[in-house]
């Protein structure tokens, strides 16, 4: 579980894809700000949220398993205790990389996450190690 620099670096020079889960179409919100980034970073974000019709340009999605496309990574900002079945989603649609930003972590479906073969990213945020990695 525990990912070393390099290994977090081939996750973000691997993915093309980011499914966001809870990601708000208002932008003073951590999700939009950080979603907004990899965005700009080059990565295509897919919104998903069941409440919003789009953010950002993109059209979103109420889950992840209506996503008409490959995702690489899903990227989560919701409660710890919805992060099990987001896994479980994330597993059904072959994604690669479950990435937990900060105050989302649940370690028991990190466990589930790896044992169907996926990478699981705890206690770190997607924008700040981007930044780290690729400051210019």
């Amino acid at each position: 579980m525990e990912l070393t620099w390099e290994a977090v670096r081939k996750i973000l020079e691997g993915t093309k894809t980011i499914a966001v889960v809870g990601l708000s179409d208002k932008p003073d919100r951590d999700s939009h700000e950080i979603a907004g980034y990899l965005q700009k970073a080059g990565y295509r974000i897919i919104p998903v949220n069941p409440t919003i019709n789009d953010t950002l340009g993109e059209h979103a999605y109420k889950s992840l398993r209506d996503i008409p496309e490959h995702v690489d990574v899903v990227q989560v900002f919701r409660r710890p205790e919805e992060v099990s079945a987001i896994v479980d989603d994330a597993i059904a649609i072959g994604a690669k990389v479950v990435w937990m930003q900060p105050g989302t972590e649940n370690e028991e479906a990190a466990v589930r996450a790896e044992a169907a073969g996926l990478q699981a990213v705890m206690g770190a945020c997607m924008r700040s190690v981007h930044r780290t990695l690729y400051a210019r």
